[in-house]
């Protein structure tokens, strides 16, 4: 599942780049939904929603550290709903660092494809908002309690054990009282006995 959602995620940033670029490029920003959203091909040099745009080499080599992080949480991967978050991230890391590894430039510097602009919001693309909804996905896996490896954390795991009671002061109050009475029940027995015979000791003398 992880590998279908990554490549899927992919592909459609893959082919949403080509499209753009074959057709808006160094064109006119196309609107549409009266304003709301606006088609505008630019080159991103920097992190998602054009952040840090001077490091590029930076973001780059954190984009593969990505990957491969990712790649080896997926060996320990028993979830359904974490490979869906980690096939987000994947993807939309990879359809990032395949632009800055293949496009201009240079390898490692490439320009990332930006096209979609909403509103007050820097433009990004469809790798950018696979990777925000697989973090998004991922804060809501954790406070739910859901690790990758499919086990579930709850607030009773996580509270101390409860000390545990001395037992053996009990049981030895008990036996100590049964002893005793016990030991007690025979003599009352043997007193019993003993009266009958020395009410019958005068009779044979008489």
């Amino acid at each position: 599942m992880l590998v279908a959602v990554a490549l899927a995620a992919l592909a459609t940033d893959a082919v949403s780049k080509i499209i753009v670029v074959a057709t808006l490029q160094d064109r006119e920003p196309v609107r549409l939904l009266g304003g709301l959203l606006t088609l505008r091909e630019t080159r991103n040099s920097g992190a998602a929603f054009s952040i840090g745009t001077g490091y590029t080499i930076v973001f780059t080599l954190i984009a593969c550290g990505v990957v491969v992080a990712i790649l080896r949480t997926a060996r320990n991967l028993r979830s359904a709903p974490w490979a869906i978050c980690l096939g987000l991230l994947l993807g939309g890391a990879i359809g990032n660092l395949a632009d800055r590894l293949l496009r201009e430039p240079a390898p490692l510097k490439g320009h990332v494809v930006d096209w979609i602009q909403l509103p007050h919001w820097p433009v990004f693309n469809l790798a950018d908002s696979a990777i925000v909804c697989g973090g998004v996905l991922a804060v809501l896996l954790a406070a739910r309690g859901l690790q990758v490896d499919g086990t579930r954390v709850t607030e009773e795991d996580d509270e101390p054990p409860a000390p545990k009671t001395d037992g053996g002061t009990g049981a030895e109050a008990g036996a100590g009282t049964g002893a005793g009475t016990g030991a007690e029940a025979p003599s009352g027995g043997e007193a019993a006995d003993a009266g009958p015979e020395q009410e019958r000791a005068p009779e044979e003398k008489a």
